[in-house]
C-alpha cells in the first residue's frame, strides 16, 4: 500500500520560513517524480514544485526564487524548502508521487499539511 506522509507545515509570520517533508512508502521511490501541489481556500490545487527522478526541477512562477524543492532517494523522501513566505503562500500543501506506465499516469496523494502565513 503506497503512503505519502507530509509534515513540516503550521504558522509562520511573512518573511519567514518553512520545510515541508513527504516520506513514502510502498513504491519504489526513486522510478516516481515528485511534487508539491497547494490548495487555497476557494481555489484550484495547483502545482509549486516537481522534481523527477533525476533531479530535474520545475517551479511555479510564483514561488521560482523563493522555494527549492529536493529529494533523497535513500531515504524516500522530498522535501520543500519555502523562504521568504507571503501570505499568499497560504494553502493546504500536498506531496503527488507519479509516473507515466504504459499511457498514462499512476499517481498517488498526501493527506496534505496546513502553511499558514500571517501578514
Amino acid at each position: 500500500q503506497v503512503q505519502l506522509v507530509e509534515s513540516g507545515g503550521g504558522l509562520v509570520q511573512t518573511g519567514g520560513s518553512l520545510r515541508l517533508s513527504c516520506a513514502a512508502s510502498g513504491l519504489i521511490f526513486s522510478f516516481y517524480v515528485m511534487g508539491w501541489y497547494r490548495q487555497a481556500p476557494g481555489k484550484q490545487r495547483e502545482l509549486v514544485a516537481s522534481i523527477s527522478s533525476a533531479g530535474t526541477t520545475n517551479y511555479a512562477a510564483s514561488v521560482k526564487g523563493r522555494f527549492t524543492i529536493s529529494r533523497d532517494n535513500a531515504k524516500n523522501t522530498v522535501y520543500l524548502e519555502m523562504n521568504s513566505l507571503k501570505p499568499e503562500d497560504t494553502a493546504v500543501y500536498y506531496c503527488n508521487a507519479r509516473r507515466w506506465v504504459v499511457s498514462r499516469w499512476n499517481e498517488y496523494w498526501g493527506q496534505g499539511t496546513q502553511v499558514t502565513v500571517s501578514s
